[in-house]
């Protein structure tokens, strides 16, 4: 398999994941920044090129692997599937809802697809969580609170931007897991900070409902926070995860159960590295994928929805 990969910011990380996967054979790196380029052909030994249409026409290029800024996605994908080509692209795919809907045309007119990089399903801790939900290993899921938390470090995170670009691995899980879920409550404040918001999202079902907590807010001595806390009839999953300033991780996942207290043991993965493996397996056998491109846009309209809710009551 020949990937031609177009960035290189995540897209020298995504070299260097390839070049672990043995059914992968060739890889082209496409970049405007030489020195990056010549740093990836020295430490990986990928070709490289600083145009874009040496990947995109090339015949022998199996998948293009879109690591641009967000708002190139789609007309990047949009060319690759026109190429022929399959395409594995980072999260969000698209900034519009009629350019997803493209890209869905797109794909049925060439016959290839679009992967997204939703990675949150193949981290391990949620991994667990979706297979005990779906198994009913502790009884059926009753309520499930899921949080992300951070310090303002990563650009704009206010209230027309945090749905997008920090909420939307919790809404890619939540769309996984939830049939047709629809916002039943948004409310979010920017507390007078600039580009920081704390947003709160509700989700209601007959049987079951998530609440999600997000915050920009968070001081800088707060380390990056994620986790979920799942009541089922049977048991109550904790999962927490901080990563601090000195890039330690800690992180455990527990069960409560009338049995007792349980450690699961977190098994050590790298989410991205197992999403696109995944991904390209997926588009090489031409089976069936969890990151398809139309499961990927209900996420995205979730992100849509919640953004237009908390423009239209900003506080």
């Amino acid at each position: 398999m020949n990937v031609g990969i177009l960035g290189t910011g995540f897209g020298a990380y995504h070299a260097s994941l390839l070049k672990q996967m043995k059914f992968v054979e060739r890889i082209v790196v496409f970049g405007r920044n030489e020195a990056k380029l010549l740093k990836l052909k020295d430490e990986l030994g990928v070709e490289i090129t600083m145009n874009a249409q040496d990947i995109l026409s090339d015949p022998a290029i199996d998948v293009v692997d879109i690591c641009l800024p967000s708002a190139l996605h789609a007309t990047y994908a949009l060319e690759a599937l026109t190429q022929g080509k399959d395409v594995f692209c980072e999260t969000p795919a698209v900034l519009g809802l009629e350019d997803g809907q493209r890209l869905l045309q797109a794909e049925q007119r060439t016959g290839r697809r679009v992967l997204v990089n939703q990675f949150i399903k193949f981290d391990y801790a949620y991994e667990y969580l979706e297979q005990a939900v779906r198994e009913e290993t502790y009884g059926k899921l009753l309520h499930l609170n899921m949080r992300r938390e951070t310090a303002p470090l990563w650009g704009d995170l206010g209230l027309s931007a945090i749905a997008f670009n920090l909420m939307i691995h919790e809404l890619d899980f939540i769309a996984w897991l939830m049939d047709s879920p629809v916002p039943s409550a948004v409310w979010g404040t920017s507390g007078d900070k600039d580009g920081q918001a704390l947003v709160l999202a509700s989700f209601l079902q007959p049987e079951w409902s998530v609440q999600l907590t997000v915050s920009s807010q968070m001081s800088g001595s707060y380390p990056f926070t994620i986790g979920y806390d799942a009541y089922f009839e049977q048991a109550k999953l904790e999962f927490r995860e901080c990563s601090g300033a000195n890039g330690v991780i800690q992180d455990s996942l527990t069960a409560y159960t009338s049995e007792g207290q349980v450690a699961i043991p977190l098994i050590p993965n790298d989410a991205y590295a197992k999403s696109l493996r995944h991904a390209l397996l997926s588009l090489r056998d031409g089976t069936d994928s969890c990151l398809a491109l139309r499961q990927a846009l209900k996420s995205l309209n979730l992100a849509f929805q919640i953004t237009d809710q908390l423009r239209a009551s900003p506080l």
